[in-house]
């Protein structure tokens, strides 16, 4: 019997219980750097977004799709409420399941889960980032498990998938250690930091962690429960 994820499940059903899992608050974890929780974004999340988006320019950018708006310019304060909207919407539709990651309450990045199809498929991609303060303390770790639990226990998810530059050290390593395998290369897929690139395929579906992820960490030590 698979475990539930830690939560407190899902605040509010949306309109009919069509999109199943969303809003949510889940967590916290304990690991080293603190108390990992995850919850929806805040409009008034933008000061401490565009805070830790401008500091770690140079932690994040290499990894993010090409833009032709400045980095300064696109995650400025004002530039929030228009991602928060937009996140806002596709969760009330039923497509993503956006998320803000917590350390002891301050923000610390973000996990979404997007492009859900339901029917005969239950698939989506799971995409994070994390501070680069925050890069080593288990943090990523934490909120993949968290968020792929919930997709699979709660939102009623068959099989998540990660796509990683295979330079991506720090990402890569959080996939293995959760039990993501890996299943192939997708050659020039996403334009990231002005070129074309190759990026790794991994996916997990739930026969995979028939126990879950969050259980997987505090078996092996790398989390606890509060």
């Amino acid at each position: 019997m698979r475990l539930r994820p830690v939560d407190s499940g899902p605040e509010e059903p949306a309109a009919g219980g069509r999109h199943p899992g969303w809003p949510a608050r889940l967590g916290p974890l304990l690991v080293p750097v603190g108390r990992v929780a995850l919850r929806p974004p805040r409009l008034l999340d933008g000061g401490a977004w565009s805070h830790v988006r401008t500091r770690d320019r140079a932690h994040l950018e290499r990894w993010e799709p090409t833009s032709t708006v400045d980095w300064a310019d696109r995650n400025t304060v004002l530039a929030w409420p228009g991602q928060w909207g937009a996140l806002r919407g596709m969760a009330r539709r039923g497509q993503a399941l956006p998320f803000v990651i917590t350390v002891d309450d301050e923000l610390a990045g973000q996990v979404t889960i997007g492009n859900i199809v339901r029917g005969a498929l239950r698939s989506a991609w799971i995409g994070y980032w994390v501070a680069g303060d925050r890069v080593r303390g288990g943090v990523a770790s934490v909120a993949v498990a968290l968020a792929t639990d919930h997709a699979f226990n709660v939102a009623g998810l068959h099989r998540l998938e990660a796509t990683v530059r295979p330079e991506n050290a720090p990402s890569l390593r959080v996939l293995q250690k959760l039990g993501f395998r890996e299943e192939g290369l997708f050659r020039r897929y996403l334009d990231v930091d002005g070129a074309w690139r190759d990026h790794l395929c991994f996916a997990i579906t739930t026969e995979d962690a028939p126990e879950g992820l969050v259980a997987r960490l505090i078996g092996s030590g790398r989390a606890q429960r509060p």
